[in-house]
């Protein structure tokens, strides 16, 4: 008899177990949906994309009479939205934008304009020899990163994209 009680409690635990970490998991999920940055969903109006997301970090004209919002959280944010308005002032796309594919998109004299359009304001602006400027980006990433990103005086991109470690995250701060 008393196998089959230990077995019996045994089996209880193992349940009552599966139940926590079914609900440790559920509780994960819902606050990783409440981290999320929020979103405009296409064919939602200006307005409503303004009372949702509240006024926008910059704006960019695009061609056709759109125009494309900024809503970036930094200087030490992860994340920069951006809200894509066709002519008619309705939602055509929203994305995160500081992404390893995005920075991979910035060559070597590429206009700053166009890096702003693509990855919004930066988190840091730096001075450089020779009058130079780098601008850096915080993103979502494991290896606590940043992302810089140099310009000559005239405006253009010095080479590339760098991925250097985030100085937030040296471990002597």
């Amino acid at each position: 008899m008393p196998p089959t009680v230990h077995r019996n409690t045994h089996h209880r635990i193992v349940r009552s177990g599966g139940l926590l970490a079914l609900v440790g998991l559920v509780a994960v999920l819902a606050g990783c949906a409440v981290l999320q940055e929020p979103m405009a969903t296409p064919g939602q109006t200006e307005a409503e994309v303004l009372a949702r997301l509240g006024t926008p970090t910059g704006r960019y004209t695009l061609p056709a009479g759109a125009q494309r919002l900024e809503y970036a959280t930094g200087p030490y944010g992860r994340t920069t939205l951006m809200v894509d308005l066709g002519g008619d002032g309705r939602v055509t796309a929203s994305q995160q934008v500081l992404t390893e594919a995005n920075f991979a998109k910035v060559r070597h004299g590429m206009r700053r304009d166009d890096v702003l359009l693509l990855l919004g304001r930066p988190a840091d602006k730096a001075g450089e020899y020779m009058n130079r400027q780098t601008w850096s980006w915080r993103y979502p990433t494991y290896e606590c990163q940043w992302v810089r990103i140099t310009f000559e005086p005239d405006g253009r991109v010095r080479g590339g994209a760098s991925f250097l470690p985030d100085p937030r995250c040296d471990a002597d701060e």
